[in-house]
């Protein structure tokens, strides 16, 4: 999973500020004093939106076009772009052991120019996983 967009409504707050609501999360609301804070606030939000439903097993609903956003007066309609793999690799270093198999020459070859195995294949994988 690479990058995500996501439309979000950046409400216009009498007192000042925005608030921001999520048509394809309604449980997602956040806000913000300036239209940069509340955007920051609404990339968290999301964030925490999708990786909950992610943990729980819950289906990630495909973004709603721009055009079906409506907007009222002080209302806008802004895509919120965010990046999972970043957010994982931010939030979840917790390390896991896996077991693997290589050609013995190809060990030998590594242990030799003191090669480290985790990195190497943590590299390929983030590698591989961006590339998808």
């Amino acid at each position: 999973m690479k990058k995500l967009f996501y439309p979000a409504i950046f409400h216009t707050a009498e007192e000042g500020g925005y608030w921001v609501t999520f048509p394809d999360f309604p449980e997602c609301m956040t806000q913000g004093d300036t239209t940069q804070e509340a955007y920051e606030m609404a990339v968290d939000a999301l964030g925490l939106a999708l990786v909950s439903r992610e943990e729980e097993k819950q289906p990630i609903p495909e973004p709603s076009s721009p055009d079906d956003c409506h907007v009222s007066k002080n209302e806008h309609c802004i895509i919120i772009e965010f990046d999972m793999l970043a957010y994982k690799k931010r939030n979840n270093s917790k390390a896991v052991k896996k077991t693997l198999s290589i050609p013995e020459w190809l060990n030998e070859e590594a242990i030799d120019l003191g090669i480290n195995f985790s990195q190497v294949l943590q590299e390929a994988l983030i590698k591989k996983i961006a590339a998808m």
